[in-house]
């Protein structure tokens, strides 16, 4: 049953545009737009939010609704931009040309594209995939779907269309929050991350407090770095700090630099006892890595020593 074309999208742009959706996460963004879509007389079987993001190893997240299922999230990784999933699936073209696309399950030439994780078994016959995007933004996108034969009325995609720059404003916003804290945890730390983000940004706004501190450093690097190609030794970084950050990491320290193949860590607990135990465990943990790891061409070994003390941290110089 085909509802009112203009009041449901009035009321989903006034929804997008509230502080309830902006309250959501991703998964909550998409159950209540799926929800929102239906009760408005849309009798969509799939919505799919593909939201860009900035990350070391993530190109973007994939948010998936269908009725009466929890929405799913898919964190997709660089390398699916190799595969053929991919490459042919049209949300890629949505993406790269900025386009709307609208497409009825067969009549396309190659189709192999809906047998991906998301499309698979779901039996959808039509999509409107459409762009969200501003000029200077990550290009996201959305896509909408309907198992009926009979497809999207002219009226019902009219609707759809209306509700996207209010639906690109709510998922660039929330997508700009998510990349601003990735940001700053990858590369200067969760702690430091969030008391950038509470505004103590002013030079010489420092705080003293007593903490271990924890060095690690990477043996025989000199005789590593002349006897290797450069790419190979980056590669063999890669791999020494990927057994070194996440035992830091798995006790609540905190990775505060990177001074080439050296990685200077602090712990903090109210407790100095637990902020030196959590150091130690984090140390151990770092060597028990290295030893497991075996490569070809070299024996990657640390040193790491461990102090605790009075440390004054913020934004100096």
């Amino acid at each position: 049953m085909e509802r009112d074309t203009d009041a449901g999208p009035s009321t989903l742009i006034e929804w997008l545009a509230g502080d309830e959706c902006y309250a959501l996460d991703d998964a909550g963004l998409a159950d209540e737009l799926g929800r929102r879509l239906r009760a408005a007389g849309l009798p969509l079987n799939h919505v799919g939010l593909y939201l860009r993001t900035l990350h070391p190893e993530i190109i973007g997240h994939t948010i998936v609704w269908a009725p009466n299922e929890p929405a799913r999230i898919y964190a997709r990784r660089y390398d699916i931009v190799r595969s053929a999933a991919y490459l042919e699936n049209p949300v890629r073209r949505v993406l790269e040309t900025k386009e709307p696309l609208v497409l009825r399950v067969g009549t396309q030439k190659d189709e192999s594209w809906t047998q991906i994780d998301i499309f698979k078994g779901r039996h959808l016959v039509e999509f409107v995939m459409l762009p969200l995007c501003s000029s200077d933004a990550l290009p996201s996108a959305v896509s909408f779907a309907m198992t009926s034969s009979n497809g999207f009325t002219a009226a019902q995609r009219d609707a759809l269309y209306r509700i996207v720059p209010a639906l690109r404003n709510a998922c660039e916003l929330r997508t700009l929050r998510k990349v601003e804290r990735t940001l700053l945890d990858t590369y200067l730390g969760t702690l430091t991350g969030r008391r950038i983000l509470e505004g103590r940004v002013r030079r010489g706004e420092v705080e003293t407090f007593e903490a271990a501190l924890m060095l690690c450093d990477l043996r025989g690097f000199t005789e590593l770095s002349n006897r290797l190609p450069s790419e190979r030794v980056l590669e063999l970084l890669d791999a020494y700090f990927d057994c070194v950050i996440p035992a830091v990491n798995e006790v609540g320290g905190e990775v505060i630099k990177f001074m080439g193949d050296a990685v200077l860590a602090f712990f903090y607990r109210e407790n100095a006892s637990a902020a030196c135990a959590a150091a130690l465990q984090g140390a151990l943990a770092a060597l028990d890595s290295l030893r497991g790891l075996s490569v070809p061409d070299a024996e990657l070994r640390a040193g790491i020593a461990l102090h605790y003390g009075m440390v004054s941290y913020g934004n100096i110089g």
